[in-house]
């Protein structure tokens, strides 16, 4: 048998468990009609006006996109109010979060620290690149340890990452508390805050640093076009850096790794006020609707600022027996044993009225038959 020169960490690693896809399901169990509700994607699907933008792009894509992406740039920095220096777009806030690990932390000096449970790419990047992970147990509510945190961080951690809103919890800490937090690391550490739902929060304003980022120059704020927007299938996020990361993240980003439709459906999709507007409507509508619901039928549901929620089943019901029943009846949800280590929670994400309507009839023809 042939030989490769992989290295050992690659042969140690277990790939990402992304979400079940609905074809994969459909052609499992002969289902004609398969609904899902695991991967926190668009309810309400893409932003019209960046389907049209796609379409007028699609002609041009036998070009490169223009390096950097600065149309891009341009129109993120004004949603934010900020400087083009401080954005760096990539391919999906994956290769930002890929990115910030290879820049930072030394193999063999830094470590990143992060929370228990906490989304799997942080810690599988690092360790990719040679870099010792901490992880720190949330409390039982599923908040996060600040004072741990704050421990593991003084033991050489280059990169301390936070989820807000969590996930797969949901769990939205107050602003203030993140700021004590952030102001209290080492000075030769960074904190990542990933706001890949953010927009989903009942109140911007009390939960996100970001409009206050010139106080935190230490601090890295992740967003996305995955949710809010609907644009998970085309890759596309990007950090808000202090100036001398973001120009450090430049030097080393592969200089077209924003294609051209993602960069012209996310210039298009940020000028979609009304989508956006609907969407978040609906998000936060469903949301409260379906934890009203689910803790009527007996689960343990856990406050959520996203647009998912987590909850735990009754105690007659295996969370894993839950999702298997739920999946045999053409419905998707997302068990959390393998990635975040938590077999006996589940998480859904908010759909439509209709799609939320099926999942709790579903719910409850298995929990009270």
């Amino acid at each position: 048998m042939a030989s490769y020169p992989l290295r050992p960490e690659v042969l140690a690693f277990a790939p990402y468990t992304p979400g079940l896809s609905v074809e994969e399901i459909r052609q499992r169990f002969g289902l004609a009609t398969v609904v899902k509700m695991a991967s926190n994607e668009n309810p309400l699907g893409v932003s019209p006006l960046a389907r049209q933008a796609i379409h007028r792009a699609a002609p041009l894509v036998f070009r490169y996109a223009q390096a950097g992406n600065p149309r891009l740039v341009q129109a993120i920095a004004r949603r934010h109010g900020l400087a083009p220096e401080h954005i760096v777009p990539g391919n999906g806030s994956d290769e930002i979060i890929d990115l910030l690990i290879r820049a930072c932390p030394s193999p063999g000096r830094h470590c990143v620290v992060v929370s228990r449970s906490s989304f799997g790419l942080y810690s599988i990047f690092s360790r990719l690149c040679g870099v010792a992970v901490r992880e720190v147990p949330r409390l039982p509510d599923f908040s996060f340890d600040w004072q741990g945190l704050r421990r593991a961080a003084e033991e050489g951690a280059a990169l301390v990452f936070l989820t807000t809103p969590d996930n797969p919890s949901g769990h939205c800490p107050p602003a203030a508390e993140v700021a004590a937090f952030a102001r209290s690391l080492p000075e030769t550490c960074l904190l990542v805050i990933d706001e890949a739902y953010m927009d989903f929060a009942d109140d911007q304003a009390a939960f996100s640093l970001l409009p206050r980022l010139a106080e935190f120059p230490r601090t890295v704020f992740l967003r996305t076009f995955s949710k809010s927007f609907g644009l998970a299938g085309l890759r596309l996020g990007y950090g808000i850096l202090p100036l001398p990361l973001a120009d450090a993240l430049r030097r080393i980003h592969p200089p077209f790794s924003v294609n051209t439709l993602a960069e012209e459906a996310g210039i298009a999709a940020l000028e979609d006020d009304g989508f956006l507007r609907e969407t978040l409507a609906t998000v936060r509508e469903g949301r409260a609707f379906l934890a009203r619901r689910m803790e009527e039928l007996g689960c343990r549901v856990f406050p959520s600022q996203a647009n998912f929620i987590l909850f735990q089943p009754p105690p007659s019901q295996a969370a894993r027996d839950l999702f298997a029943a739920l999946l045999a009846r053409g419905l998707i949800i997302r068990p959390l044993e393998s990635g975040y280590g938590l077999p006996d929670f589940l998480r859904v994400s908010v759909g439509t009225p209709a799609e939320n309507a099926l999942f709790l009839a579903l719910l409850q023809e298995i929990l009270r038959p």
